[in-house]
């Protein structure tokens, strides 16, 4: 009855031609070194805390270029749907 005795295989497989440290099929983005809500912190509480803590501690110069570049879009947006801004001035 030795096929009633199972014992689960052990899969090891190794790539034959990879030479890199690590494993080829971890799945990570390419960014994640640099942000810091990726991986430590497993509990909601801590990745608000670091996001929010990211904000804070932004860089100025990239949110009046964001700002900038989104008001502009904005103003794109009224003029190509032909929006009053006349609303806006006083009689």
């Amino acid at each position: 009855m030795g096929f009633l005795r199972r014992t689960n295989k052990k899969f090891d497989y190794q790539p034959r031609y990879y030479k890199g440290e690590g494993s080829p099929y971890k799945i990570e983005h390419k960014l994640d070194q640099f942000r810091r809500t990726a991986g430590k912190n497993r509990n909601l509480k801590g990745k608000f805390t670091d996001a929010v803590d990211d904000l804070k501690n932004s860089d100025k110069s990239v949110n009046k270029t964001l700002l900038i570049i989104i008001s502009i879009l904005v103003l794109i947006f009224l003029y190509i749907i032909d929006f009053d801004l006349s609303i806006f001035k006083r009689n």
